[in-house]
C-alpha cells in the first residue's frame, strides 16, 4: 500500500488547521484491505494526504473507561442516541495524549471535549488509572470530568484498549476529511482477551453539511456501504462474551465474515 500512498499530494497539519467543518456530518464505512487499495487508487486525483515529518501512516492508541456495570456500553448497544464515552487517545508518534469525553446527542451530532493527559505512556500503559480524590493527579481532571461527564468519575476504570494505524485524506476543495483506520487490535483489560481485526478497514467521512463528496461515488462503485462501527462497542463485544450484544449481532456477523475473506 505504501506505493499507492506516495502518489498523493501531501497536506501539512498547518494547512489542515484551516479546515472548519462547522456543520459536520460523519458517515462510517467498513471494508477490507484489498478494497482499500482500490479505493485509494480511485481517489488519488481528488484528495491530498496528511503528512507529518515525512510520515503518512500514523499509529494511534486508545483506552476506554466505563462503570462496573458497563453503563456506557449498554446505553450505546441498546440504541440510545444520547450517550457518552470516556477515553484516552494517544497520538503515538507525536507523544500527545488526551483525556476525552465524547457526547452524542439525540440529533446525531457529536461533541468532543479534551484535556492533556499527563505522565501517560501508550507504549507501556499500566492499566491502573483511577479518578479518586486520594490520587495525586485527581485535581487535574476533576473539574474537567465534572463539567463534561454525566457519570461519577470515581466509579470508572479502564475496560478495553486498542491500537491502529490511520491515514487522513482531505479533498482538494477542503470541505471534507477522510480518516482510514486499519491494523486494528483490541485488548480486554479485565479478562486479557486479545482480538486482531486483521483484514478490517474503517473509513470515516467527515464533511461540511451535504457538500458533494468525490469519495461517495468511488465507495458506491466498489459497493462499500455505510456501517456503524464504534471501536469501544465492537471491541468490547468481541473480547467479552458475557456482554449483551443482541442489537449488534448482525453487524458482528458481517464483520467476522469480512475478517475471514
Amino acid at each position: 500500500m505504501i506505493d499507492i500512498l506516495s502518489h498523493y499530494e501531501p497536506i501539512t497539519l498547518d494547512e489542515m488547521s484551516g479546515i472548519r467543518l462547522m456543520n459536520r456530518t460523519d458517515t462510517k464505512f467498513v471494508t477490507t484491505k484489498p478494497m482499500l487499495r482500490q479505493l485509494l487508487l480511485l481517489a488519488q486525483d481528488d484528495y491530498r494526504m496528511q503528512e507529518i515529518k515525512g510520515e503518512r501512516i500514523a499509529p494511534y492508541y486508545t483506552v476506554y473507561f466505563d462503570t462496573p456495570d458497563y453503563a456506557m456500553y449498554l446505553r450505546h448497544e441498546t440504541g440510545h442516541t444520547n450517550r457518552q464515552k470516556l477515553r484516552i487517545r494517544s497520538y503515538v508518534n507525536s507523544g500527545l495524549n488526551f483525556l476525552e469525553v465524547k457526547t452524542k446527542n439525540n440529533h446525531g451530532r457529536t461533541r468532543k471535549k479534551r484535556i492533556t493527559m499527563h505522565d501517560f505512556d501508550p507504549k507501556c500503559p499500566q492499566h491502573n488509572i483511577v479518578f479518586r480524590p486520594e490520587e495525586c493527579d485527581f485535581h487535574l481532571y476533576d473539574e474537567f470530568l465534572t463539567a463534561n461527564l454525566r457519570y461519577e468519575p470515581t466509579l470508572l476504570t479502564e475496560k478495553v484498549e486498542n491500537h491502529f494505524n490511520r491515514i487522513t485524506l482531505v479533498n482538494k476543495l477542503k470541505t471534507e476529511r477522510l480518516t482510514i483506520d486499519f491494523d486494528l487490535e483490541f485488548d480486554n483489560i479485565g479478562n486479557g482477551k486479545h482480538k486482531d481485526m486483521g483484514n478490517i478497514v474503517i473509513v470515516e467521512l467527515k464533511r461540511d453539511g451535504l457538500q458533494p463528496s468525490p469519495i461517495l461515488n468511488h465507495l458506491m462503485e466498489l459497493r462499500i456501504k455505510p456501517m456503524g462501527f464504534s471501536k469501544y462497542i465492537i471491541g468490547s463485544a468481541l473480547t467479552d462474551s458475557t456482554l449483551h450484544c443482541n442489537r449488534i449481532k448482525p453487524r458482528l456477523r458481517k464483520i467476522e465474515k469480512m475478517m475471514a475473506e
